[in-house]
């Protein structure tokens, strides 16, 4: 398994384009989705981490205001996201 600076570098290149398209909604998206999926592994390990779930709940509403938002302007970029990372669709 790639260390965690690789597997971010290769996600900002892979829905941005380049390496220095960080801020990019499809590159934030991307990035957090990662973040919930490692963080969802550490709490079916460990129920009662309150903190991190506090956290996890955090960035699942930012990543659904993003998904917003680019719903909003760009259909088409919400769907072929949504696809490939796995999310369900609300539109």
């Amino acid at each position: 398994m790639p260390t965690l600076k690789d597997r971010k570098s290769e996600l900002i290149k892979q829905f941005g384009g380049t390496d220095k398209n960080t801020g990019s909604t499809p590159v934030q998206i991307a990035l957090l989705s990662e973040r919930i999926n490692e963080l969802t592994g550490h709490l079916k390990g460990h129920k009662k981490d309150v903190h991190s779930r506090r956290g996890l709940l955090l960035m699942v509403s930012q990543r659904q205001r993003l998904l917003k938002y680019l719903a909003a302007n760009s259909v088409a970029e919400y769907r072929k996201l949504t696809e490939t990372l796995g999310i369900r669709q609300k539109i």
